[in-house]
């Protein structure tokens, strides 16, 4: 599947009943809003790939996919922090164990956004520059889209005065 096709089958995606209001689009991707499931998908040219985005916003998780080039789901990476001490455990759900690109970013999107997240990466396990770029993007798209839990000594706008 080409690019064109790739962002033409993002525009096309509808989630949820057929009776959306407009508002629930924006300009950077496909983004759709029901009832705690929201659900944004983007294409960002970097380093001369195409990687393409769909982040799914559940009530405690958030479901990721970065595809790079092609449509392929490639290898996926279950990621949450456990008890007691609050550590980042990651296990591959789908895929073999060398590749294991994909799982770092899954650990650090845990401690960056505090949420369970599952993440389907395939990225070339040959190209961390491409890795890091792809986590950039996906990170400020998070940040934008108000996933992020709040840096300690940030001041957010609740406490703010």
């Amino acid at each position: 599947m080409s690019s064109e096709e790739l962002r033409t089958s993002f525009a096309d995606l509808v989630v949820g009943s057929p009776n959306q209001t407009a508002g629930q689009n924006n300009s950077s991707g496909v983004s759709s809003s029901e009832e705690g499931l929201q659900v944004t998908c983007f294409t960002e040219d970097l380093h001369d790939v195409t990687l393409h985005f769909q982040i799914v916003r559940l009530s405690k998780q958030i479901y990721a996919w970065v595809g790079c080039n092609t449509a392929k789901f490639g290898h996926l990476y279950a990621a949450a922090t456990t008890r007691p001490d609050n550590r980042v455990s990651v296990t591959s759900v789908l895929g073999g164990t060398s590749d294991n690109t994909g799982s770092g970013m899954a650990r650090r999107l845990v401690l960056k956004t505090g949420l369970n997240i599952v993440l389907a990466c395939n990225i070339p396990k040959d190209s961390p520059m491409l890795e890091a770029a792809a986590e950039r993007k996906l990170v400020e798209k998070l940040k934008g889209l108000g996933y992020m839990r709040p840096v300690a000594g940030e001041a957010t706008t609740s406490t703010a005065h």
